[in-house]
Order: C-alpha cells, then structure tokens, then sequence
C-alpha cells in the first residue's frame, strides 16, 4: 500500500481494501490506540476492560464478521458535554468499543490515501500538525501585515454534513464497495439518547473516530478553492480564517466563502461570521487565543473554563494536605499555561494571584474564618509561602521561557 502511494494506483482509485481493514495485525493496532485513548461505553454498556478480558476472542470475532459482510455498527450513544455559551452543551456521540476499533482501522488505512492531497493550511487531526502549528500561521500572516480577516464560523458543521456529497467525495477515490457500504453505514447509525433512538440524516458524529477525516474531506475543496484564488486561509477542522491584506479583499473572500458553503449544503453563522480589522479594538478569537492590536491572550471562555477547574480543585473545604491540592493544581495550570505561554506578558501574574486567593480562602476556612482570602491573609500567607509549597508560577515560568528564547 505503501508503494502504491508513491507511485499511484490504475485509475486513481482504491478497488482494494477491505482486506487491510481485516487484517489482523490491522484491527490488534487499532484496538491498542482504542484502549490508550480510553473513553467511556457505548450503547451495549461494555467498557475498555471488558473488551479487553477477551480481547483476542473479540478481535477475532470482528475479522471474520467484517471479511463475511456480517458486521452491523451499534447505536451511538449520545451525550451532552458542557459548552460555554449554550446552557445545552454540545451533543457527543459515543460509540461502541467494537465500533471504534473497527473505525480506527478503516481511518488507518483510508486516511494516507486522503491525507496526501490536503492542503497546506489545514491543520485539524492530522498526521504531524496540531493548534500550535495553525496559531504560528495565524501570527505570520498577521506579521505580513494581514490584518482584515474574515472571521467564520459554520454552524453546527458536523451534524449538518450532506451524506451523498460526503460520499461522492470517498468514490472519487476509494472503489471498494465493502469499504463504501460501511462508511454509509456509519453515516446512519442509530443514535440514542436515553430511551429516544433515531436514525439521522445527515452529519457525522463528534466523537467518532472516523469523524474528524470526513469532516476534512468534505472542506477539502473549500480549501484548494481559497488556495487557488490566492487567499491565505487557516483551517483547523470546521474553525477557520482567512487573513487579507484589505477589508475589498476580505469581503471578495467571504463572498466566495458564501456561495460555496451553500452549494455544498453548509451555512455560515449569520451572527458569528465577521469581518474584522485586527490592529483595531475588538479583534477575532481563534483556537482559544484572542488577537488584537498585535498581541494575543487567552479568550474569555477558555479563561472561564481554566477558572472553572480550579475552582473543581480547590474547594474551601477541601479535606486533603495542602501539597496534595498544590499537586493537582499544578497538573491542571502547568498544562494550561503550556498552551497558552505565547500570550501577552500581562495575562500571568493577575492569573497566578486568583490561584494564591482560592489557597488562601482553604487555609482561611481551616481557622474557621468565613469568607474568601484577603487583607491580612496576605502577610499570614504571602507568595513566598506558596512559592516554598512548590506552587507553579506562570509568570515566573514565562520569563524563563523568555530569558531561554533569547540565549
């Protein structure tokens, strides 16, 4: 298979390739990447260790029901996870673990054929990129002096893929029917929701494996569209901007941006969809990051949602040690900062103070004082107290990271 993407295959479509699916050593890696990345049951109830107690039995099962034509994808089981913004959340499809190894191994063998012909500025779940790359990409055209950008959001993007187009899209180069018939049968999977069950017609699940690589198929001609008229566009997944260097050019993009969202059966966001000069006051978010007037920050919902885990980890009762709750608010700053060290200098210290605060409020309660920490609790407590407790500091750990970059 290797060869053949070097060198091509007749025609340009794959007329084989169930037999790589089916393959044992196939569906064994797939199932070790299942089982790394964990996750909870499906709609059958069985868990990661339950599969795993008769793993080779299961694995079986699976290679002989798919090379029979026998294998039926389960319902998904739907959740709602929390969305700042949408007191519903965001829907989550769940689906089983037999239906993610098999789907782990369909995308292992569908997504080098696929993956090759992407273009450049699209960095969502793919092989080698990440939301660094795309923030790096961002921040160079913006450095070019691309500063009017074209703000999109498509609106439930996932849930509202055309099935038949998505599909056209696979049969421009994948020809096996049994791989085609399984696609389309993961496509109109039953989704559960309590004791609903329902067949849906469009989209694709968020939380299927093989979602992510639909979902960057189906935008694939969007992307060589903007490539071609010469538009520097970043995509990561459905979150997308197109950066230019005058408002004329901006709009002359959204307007294309416009007419193909429609033809494929996609909207835009009337009231989330913008154009923006970034050098001036109100900016544009994009990947957790807020850019303005030449700087960058974290937006206000991944603030919220960096203060809402801490508050999860320091309770004013909390009954553990201090070093065991300095422990667990390490683990969850050091990871938000590592995303987020890239922002304006003066984005650390006010944070790394609400943190010093929410210890001060457990240790004020443990002197069965009422309130949050405060006043005098400064000089009981005072940063160096905290500092010695081993207490991560982003601010501190920024200006290393500067004095590093600049040796």
């Amino acid at each position: 298979m290797l060869a053949a993407l070097e060198t091509g295959v007749k025609g340009g479509k794959w007329f084989s390739l169930m037999d790589k699916i089916l393959a044992p050593n196939t569906l064994r890696a797939a199932w070790a990447r299942v089982r790394a990345n964990g996750g909870a049951p499906g709609a059958d109830r069985q868990t990661i260790a339950m599969f795993e107690r008769r793993e080779e039995e299961n694995l079986r099962q699976l290679g002989e029901s798919l090379k029979k034509g026998g294998y039926q994808p389960q319902p998904v089981r739907r959740v709602w996870i929390p969305k700042p913004g949408n007191p519903k959340g965001r829907p989550l499809g769940i689906p089983t673990v037999r239906d993610r190894v098999v789907q782990t191994a369909v995308r292992a063998a569908l997504e080098p054929i696929f993956e090759r012909d992407f273009a450049q500025h699209s960095y969502g779940f793919r092989p080698g990129r990440g939301c660094k790359d795309a923030l790096r990409r961002v921040q160079a055209l913006l450095d070019e002096g691309r500063a009017w950008v074209v703000d999109a959001d498509l609106k439930s993007y996932f849930d509202t893929i055309p099935h038949g187009p998505l599909m056209k899209r696979v049969r421009e180069k994948v020809a096996d029917g049994s791989v085609l018939a399984l696609l389309e049968a993961y496509l109109k999977q039953q989704v559960m929701e309590g004791l609903a069950k329902w067949t849906p017609d469009g989209g694709t699940p968020q939380g299927a494996v093989i979602s992510p690589l639909l979902a960057n198929l189906y935008l694939d001609p969007l992307d060589r569209l903007m490539a071609e008229s010469g538009f520097e566009m970043v995509r990561y997944a459905d979150d997308f901007v197109i950066l230019c260097r005058t408002r004329q050019e901006a709009e002359t993009a959204l307007a294309r941006v416009r007419t193909w969202t429609a033809q494929a059966g996609l909207t835009l966001h009337p009231e989330k969809t913008r154009i923006v000069d970034a050098t001036q006051k109100g900016g544009f978010d994009f990947l957790g990051y807020h850019f303005e007037r030449g700087y960058r920050w974290p937006r206000k919902r991944s603030l919220e949602k960096f203060r809402e885990a801490l508050r999860e980890a320091t309770p004013r009762n909390a009954g553990q040690s201090l070093s065991c709750i300095i422990g667990k608010v390490n683990g969850r700053v050091r990871g938000w900062f590592e995303y987020f060290k890239h922002s304006h200098p003066n984005t650390f210290e006010p944070l790394d103070g609400w943190v010093r605060m929410r210890l001060r409020s457990i240790l004020r309660r443990r002197q069965h004082k009422r309130g949050r920490g405060r006043g005098s609790d400064h000089q009981r407590w005072p940063n160096a107290y905290f500092a010695s407790a081993g207490l991560f500091s982003m601010a501190a750990a920024r200006c290393l990271a500067v004095e590093s970059a600049r040796r």
